[in-house]
């Protein structure tokens, strides 16, 4: 019996979100967290379905997505404690995220370029955060912020170096989503920023997760018998 297609998963990941964003508007807890949960599982069954066991790069980055999806999944409660594990979880996620990367290849102009904006952004998110953290929550925060920023410009690189757009640009909406949790769980806004956050952070997973389908040839795997067929003949 033939696997299901990847579409299936990625479209599994697209009406969890949903879901999930709609029960958490109507305080659905339980509800919000199957939600969650599920769409979570299928950006990693993404992976797997485009070929993320066959290199390396494909294994770090699926590495990286289960990190994430126990990040997911300590979020789940409001607790001091359960967001600071959900933190460190997703670090070791972007942690495999810039090995991956580094496994692909980074060009270190591109690097250098794309580290001037990202570098800025995070000095402007610190400053915007300093005011609101704790004091025991200072040091796990801006680690995280440095993180999160090297694997953006660590994806930039790659992108120089021949990996998918769809790596800088998941990249960036991860990004981009850790703002819509600052503001909620940090900075305690009032307006709910999963709103934008949550289809953000599962849109840049998910395009994480289908940059392996397209980088696998570049880490020495043909997608197919084809593909080895023509290698072998520009060999000869």
């Amino acid at each position: 019996m033939p696997l299901p297609s990847h579409r299936l998963f990625v479209s599994l990941t697209a009406l969890g979100c949903v879901a999930l964003v709609s029960f958490l508007l109507l305080d659905f807890t339980v509800a919000a967290a199957i939600a969650k949960l599920i769409a979570s599982t299928a950006f990693i069954a993404t992976a797997v379905r485009v070929g993320a066991l066959r290199s390396l790069f494909g294994r770090l980055i699926l590495l990286g997505l289960a990190f994430s999806w126990g990040g997911d999944a300590f979020l789940i409660g409001d607790s001091r404690s359960a967001f600071l594990l959900g933190l460190v979880a997703f670090l070791l996620a972007h942690l495999c995220y810039i090995a991956a990367f580094l496994a692909f290849g980074i060009s270190k102009r591109w690097a250098m370029l794309g580290a001037i904006p990202v570098a800025a952004a995070a000095i402007v998110v610190s400053l915007w955060l300093a005011p609101h953290l704790p004091v025991g929550m200072r040091v796990p925060v801006w680690a995280y912020t440095v993180v999160i920023s090297v694997m953006l410009v660590a994806a930039i690189g790659a992108r120089g170096q021949g990996a998918p757009a769809t790596l800088p640009v998941g990249a960036f909406l991860f990004f981009v989503s850790d703002l819509s949790v600052a503001a909620l769980r940090l900075v305690e806004v009032d307006y709910p920023t999963y709103v934008w956050g949550l289809p953000l952070y599962y849109a840049g997973q998910t395009l994480l997760a289908l940059s392996v389908s397209q980088s696998r040839s570049h880490c020495g795997v043909p997608e197919n018998r084809s593909a080895r067929k023509s290698i072998k003949a520009r060999t000869l």
